[in-house]
């Protein structure tokens, strides 16, 4: 692995109010990723988080690309309790789109109580991409249990991409996912992602290669050994515009 990207997850904002600062500790973790890269700047990019609901979100962007040098957005609607189809988080994606910034969004289900799926539909980036046609989305985990829904607006919109980020701990589902990906012709518009500090870059590329070991002794068909090989080394950063 010879770059990566790194991201903090704003997630501190509640549907009874907005809270200062970003995170317990009362440090900016946009900050604290600008730290970290400045260690290994030949290999790491930094993508910075925002919530969208809040009054500094556009002037924060302007100062991790600024004065920080971050590279993207990553934000999560079901966590920070928004709909991707609100009113705040249009100025965040003409921001993005016009500053080349892509934006990576936690998509799919989650066991939190508070915690709506109704902001989780994956289908709502369908219509984000029409009325921001520039601007590179990825849908983290392939939006699962979505994964169909995701399918359909990554081979529908052309700067639009899903990772397979934790998709490996479901053999059945991960299998399915990529084989349905295989059948819509949409390979090409996976990119990898390991969902670290939770799953490591070894363990998901492990898991890749073992997604047609769950039908041995079946006639199933598999998903192709190189195509998986390609989502491991294919250059997500070029996908993404940051080479």
């Amino acid at each position: 692995m010879d770059r990566f990207v790194v991201f903090p997850f704003a997630t501190r904002w509640t549907p009874e109010g907005v809270a200062d600062g970003y995170n317990a500790s009362g440090a900016n973790p946009n900050d604290q990723v600008h730290q970290f890269i400045s260690t290994c700047p030949d290999r790491a990019l930094g993508f910075c988080t925002v919530d969208p609901r809040h009054p500094s979100a556009l002037d924060e962007i302007d100062r991790c690309v600024g004065d920080l040098g971050l590279k993207g957005i990553k934000m999560g609607p079901i966590y920070q309790h928004f709909s991707p189809l609100d009113e705040q988080p249009q100025a965040v994606y003409a921001k993005a789109q016009e500053l080349g910034l892509p934006i990576l969004l936690h998509e799919g289900t989650s066991y939190t109580p508070d915690c709506r799926l109704i902001h989780a539909d994956v289908i709502q980036w369908d219509e984000v991409a029409y009325r921001f046609p520039e601007l590179r989305i990825v849908l983290a985990h392939m939006a699962h249990p979505w994964q169909v829904d995701c399918i359909a607006v990554i081979r529908k919109r052309p700067h639009v991409y899903a990772d397979i980020s934790a998709l490996h701990v479901r053999p059945w589902s991960a299998y399915n996912c990529m084989r349905l990906a295989t059948e819509w012709g949409v390979l090409d518009k996976l990119i990898f992602g390991s969902d670290y500090p939770i799953f490591t870059p070894a363990q998901t590329m492990a898991g890749l290669r073992a997604t047609n070991d769950i039908l041995e002794g079946t006639a199933l068909p598999r998903v192709p050994e190189e195509e998986i090989e390609a989502i491991i080394h294919r250059d997500s950063l070029q996908l993404l515009g940051l080479t």
